[in-house]
């Protein structure tokens, strides 16, 4: 059966992976047959008409999917409001059942133009031919039939200035309303404002609700965020009901009453953080792998904070010689920046070896908008891993892609030897992503090698 999926209007390239990922954990399909081939186009629109076997998908995805608005039975559309009529009068079968006594409201929506309240009323007295005979109720009505004016502007966006003007008429949709989504709701309860304990790193709560259901958390999962930072995303994994395990090499939100412990508290799932650690995932201590079901991560690349890893810059040659320890004063290990390239590159060769088969990684990576290709993901995949999602967060010059990858190997690994720089020496690989040397091409304005 299809139905007509309404779509916040945000994040575009996200949806279609939250979908996916929705429904594959709750093991049921979403048919997408009529876009084929203009998939890309498609997800630009707030509307997409897709296959579901039931209505029980329907509330599953709403109660779940962050960009979900509404869910609603699909009867029609049309380019026009007489296309519309003679398509859902051959829809008979799908509403005939509620015209003898049920209780209904019409709901008439806009996107991209205002609606009068007299043309709304005559929009809803031209669908007088379904004779329903049940009560008006405008407040919990039965049945709520809805309409979906699009509209649109030939550039694809309103004029300057144009904030109160309306698009060009394209399509009308109609239907019945299934189910209003309900998670867009947790983006008020993840609010980083309410939090008790939050940084300038923090990620955004609508961001980190579509992180978590890349990672498909569930009860009973363990999954592992080895940049842990303020704790974003472990919250939202946490309340899915993923166990979360957490490190980074800065220990200070972790020391004494910890930040992100009080954090969960305030969201109830304090008992679902297992442990918090301070340590550098290039000297990890996972002795055994393939016991993680997911790895969620938001990777330090420069532009708040930078990514450090043990180690010095530069070995002076007047200073070979070990300092000598003082009494009573804790021992600080050096370290060295951590570019942003080889990061990602032994950061997809760690889940390899942490995740179980059929575990994923799920990542930001910011990249140059104009420099950005294909093969900058391609490169950093390994045998055993594969792309599963790419999606696009623009943010003119620049932007972040959120990066799904799963492990489809049922071998075992061994642990990462984290020589990037050697490894890739080794490879000839003579590409060069965009996101390579990501802090220095944002803090020059993303200037071209002849423009330095």
């Amino acid at each position: 059966m299809e139905y007509l999926f309404v779509f916040a209007q945000s994040h575009e390239e996200f949806r279609v992976p939250e979908l996916l990922s929705i429904s594959e954990l709750h093991g049921f399909t979403i048919g997408f047959d009529r876009y084929a081939n203009v998939l890309d186009n498609a997800i630009k629109r707030p509307f997409m008409i897709l296959m579901l076997d039931k209505e029980e998908h329907a509330h599953i995805l709403a109660q779940r999917c962050i960009l979900i608005k509404s869910v609603h039975e699909f009867y029609a559309e049309g380019a026009s409001y007489e296309m519309l009529h003679e398509q859902n009068s051959r829809a008979r079968l799908q509403w005939e059942r509620y015209i003898p006594d049920t209780s209904f409201k019409f709901f008439v929506l806009g996107y991209n133009s205002t609606i009068s309240q007299r043309r709304q009323r005559q929009i809803i007295e031209s669908f007088a031919y379904m004779d329903f005979l049940g009560k008006i109720e405008m407040k919990n009505p039965e049945v709520t039939l809805t309409v979906f004016e699009e509209c649109m502007f030939p550039t694809g966006r309103a004029p300057d200035g144009g904030l109160h003007k309306d698009g060009e008429f394209t399509q009308v949709y109609f239907g019945r309303l299934v189910v209003h989504g309900t998670a867009r709701s947790l983006m008020g309860t993840f609010d980083v404002k309410k939090r008790q304990y939050f940084g300038n790193t923090s990620m955004e709560a609508e961001i980190s609700l579509l992180m978590a259901n890349q990672t498909l958390a569930s009860p009973g999962k363990l999954i592992y965020d080895p940049f842990i930072g303020t704790g974003s995303m472990a919250y939202t994994t946490a309340y899915f009901g993923a166990f979360v395990y957490g490190s980074d090499i800065d220990g200070r939100q972790m020391h004494k009453t910890p930040g992100i412990i009080r954090a969960a508290s305030q969201y109830g799932v304090a008992s679902r953080i297992m442990d918090l650690c301070t340590f550098d995932v290039t000297n990890h201590p996972w002795r055994c792998g393939s016991f993680f079901d997911a790895i969620i991560t938001d990777p330090p690349y420069g532009v708040r904070a930078g990514a450090k890893r043990l180690g010095r810059k530069k070995i002076r040659e007047d200073r070979l010689q070990s300092a000598i320890p003082r009494p009573n004063e804790p021992y600080i290990p050096p370290t060295k920046p951590y570019e942003l390239s080889q990061l990602v590159t032994d950061l997809v060769l760690l889940a390899r070896y942490l995740l179980r088969p059929g575990g994923r990684l799920v990542f930001f990576l910011p990249t140059v908008s104009a420099e950005y290709a294909p093969p900058d993901i391609n490169t950093v995949l390994c045998e055993g891993m594969e792309l599963v999602a790419n999606s696009l967060q623009d943010f003119g010059s620049w932007g972040r892609r959120l990066i799904t990858i799963k492990k489809t190997a049922h071998a075992e690994y061994l642990p990462p030897s984290f020589d990037s720089i050697r490894e890739a020496e080794e490879s000839r690989d003579t590409h060069v992503p965009a996101h390579k040397d990501f802090r220095e091409k944002y803090f020059q304005g993303f200037k071209r090698d002849n423009e330095r």
